[in-house]
Formats: C-alpha cells, structure tokens, sequence
C-alpha cells in the first residue's frame, strides 16, 4: 500500500533530533504494524499540495500548530484537495488538525474548546463499532494537544468515540473518510517534551494534570491498526462503474 503524507507541520527543530518530524513518526507507527508500507509525502504547510487524488493508494494528514480556521492560502488549498478525495471516493484519514481539517472542508463546523487545551491521555469511550475496528476495544485512549475540535459534524458524517472533553473524537465521513482528534503517532516521550515545551501557552495545573496522565496506558498500536484495516476496507470495495 501507498500512503501520501500530507504534512501540516513541522516538529520544532530542538525537539526533532531526539524525536524526529511528523513524517518519521508515522511512518515508524505505521511500519511497525505493516513493514511493506511505503510512503510519499507533501509538505502542504509549504504550498506544496497534490494535484492527483490517484498518486497513491491511501493518503493521511498529520496534524499542525495551525488552525483550520486560520484563512491561510495552503490551508484552503489544502480543503479543495480533501474534496477532491471525497468526489473521488479515495480513502482519508486525518489526525488532529487533520479530522478537524476534513470536517471544516465538508461543512462541518470547528471551534476553539472552551475548556483550554487537551494535553497528556485522553480517555475515549468508543459508541458504535464498525467491521474495521479489529482487535475490538471499548476504550481507545490516545496522546491528545489540541485546543480546537470538532463541533458540528459535516452531512454524511458519524461519531464513533467521544470522550467529556471531547465529544467529537473519532469520526467516519461516509465510507471513506476518517477523522481522529488523537495522536497515535505521538509517543509519551514526545508528548512529555512537546508540554514542555509549551510550557508558557499552558496552565500550570493541565501541565502536571497532563504530564501525570502520561502513566496510563496508551492505544496507539490499537489505532494503527484501525487505521490500516479502515484503509484496506475501502481499497477492497470495487470500483463504481
């Protein structure tokens, strides 16, 4: 399988020789489950935005310190492309700024929480199982940073795991888009780092709330392999005629 990254972002520059950049961290996640994997990634944060919804086989996007509410020129850019994908029926998944980024492009509506940000675990209850969520779970707790989210679901759109922080966590679009508003790819070491390093931007308490909460057990490799069965799901289905 092809995956096309489209990166949003960049990890700050202290924080990348411990931790690498938002493609290494997906490609590692995603190679650990299926090593046969490759990857083709455009840096859409640059202006760099594809212009063929058939590069590759499946395409991701990463999350970013933007918002989709910025009005920046690559951000709608970016919009134009995911409705591209939908018109064109080709599998999505989008992480953080990705699952809100997919909601804003196909109506839906984000907005900033206005409980503050969600650092450290978040702890998710799933509401409706599909076929792709194998190894089953009820629970799905995921490295979260995020100050924006998710409120008003775009047509054709469904949640699938919501949590009181967030209820709109994790979200199909019809069959082949799908939104998470957690970091799989985050592990806890660069979730730590990256809380310190907004230290400034964060409330002492959901700073230590949110570096306690990193103790708890984390489902990234439950997700990943979400992610992967969703995507071979839709890649199986036959093609219109």
């Amino acid at each position: 399988m092809r995956i096309g990254l489209l990166q949003c972002d960049d990890v700050a520059e202290e924080l990348q020789p411990r931790h690498g950049n938002y493609p290494d961290m997906f490609e590692r996640l995603l190679s650990s489950v299926d090593s046969s994997l490759t990857f083709q990634t455009w840096r859409c944060h640059d202006g760099e935005i594809p212009t063929d919804t058939g590069a590759v086989d499946a395409w991701l996007i990463t999350g970013s310190k933007f918002g989709v509410n910025d009005g920046s020129d690559w951000i709608e850019a970016l919009c134009s492309f995911v409705r591209e994908l939908w018109q064109a029926g080709r599998p999505l998944v989008g992480v953080c700024f990705g699952h809100q980024l997919i909601a804003r492009a196909l109506g839906g509506e984000v907005v900033k929480n206005e409980r503050g940000w969600g650092v450290g675990m978040s702890f998710n209850r799933v509401t409706e199982r599909t076929a792709w969520m194998e190894p089953w779970q009820e629970g799905l707790d995921l490295v979260v940073s995020h100050q924006d989210q998710v409120r008003q679901l775009p047509d054709q759109a469904k949640i699938l795991a919501v949590s009181d922080f967030c209820p709109i966590y994790l979200m199909q679009v019809g069959e082949t888009f799908l939104g998470i508003q957690g970091h799989p790819e985050f592990t806890k070491a660069y979730s730590a780092d990256l809380m310190e390093h907004k230290r400034d931007a964060l409330p002492s308490n959901r700073l230590r709330e949110g570096l306690i909460s990193l103790d708890a057990p984390v489902d990234d490799q439950v997700m990943v392999r979400w992610m992967l069965n969703f995507f071979r799901q839709e890649l199986s289905r036959p093609a219109a005629s």
